[in-house]
């Protein structure tokens, strides 16, 4: 098979396939680039917003997510790190046990926090998956597909219509 010179030990394939393997080796020069141009936007914009369309579109489509009728992508922005307990003065009173206040996790990922928000936002949409796009110090940026169970065409499709 031909090879490709910009993906070196890689047989000729695809765009989505091409695309994957970029983000395998996310400290090449050309994605170091990309996502810090694309991180400087993402901060620029509100924490929940619409999409029009993925930045990862082979990822997406991984996910689940079909360029039709009836599917949205929103990207959501969390805060990164760990969970403050909300005490006054750092007074927890009780046992010694529990009288942590910095050094605490929170249960749960970033990512389902992200699709929690995705989901609290548009009440009318149903979360079909989620994934990572982006992230600096400060936040992570999700990409949430989400799904219209009120529209037609998702009514329609046999392999979309168990979520309606």
């Amino acid at each position: 098979p031909r090879q490709d010179p910009g993906c070196e030990g890689f047989a000729a394939m695809g765009a989505y396939k091409y695309m994957e393997e970029l983000y395998k080796k996310k400290q090449s020069d050309v994605l170091r680039f990309i996502l810090r141009v694309r991180c400087w936007e993402l901060r620029h914009l509100t924490a929940i917003h619409r999409a029009s369309r993925p930045s990862r579109p082979d990822k997406a489509r991984r996910m689940g997510y079909k360029a039709k009728q009836g599917y949205v992508i929103y990207r959501i922005r969390v805060r990164r790190g760990g969970r403050k307990r909300p005490v006054i003065r750092g007074q927890t009173y009780g046992k010694p046990k529990t009288h942590g206040v910095n050094q605490l996790k929170f249960a749960r990922k970033l990512r389902s926090v992200a699709e929690e928000r995705a989901g609290r936002a548009c009440g009318n949409l149903r979360v079909l998956n989620s994934y990572w796009i982006n992230q600096d110090s400060t936040y992570k940026f999700y990409e949430v597909i989400m799904v219209d169970p009120s529209h037609k065409a998702i009514r329609k499709d046999p392999r979309i219509n168990w979520i309606c």
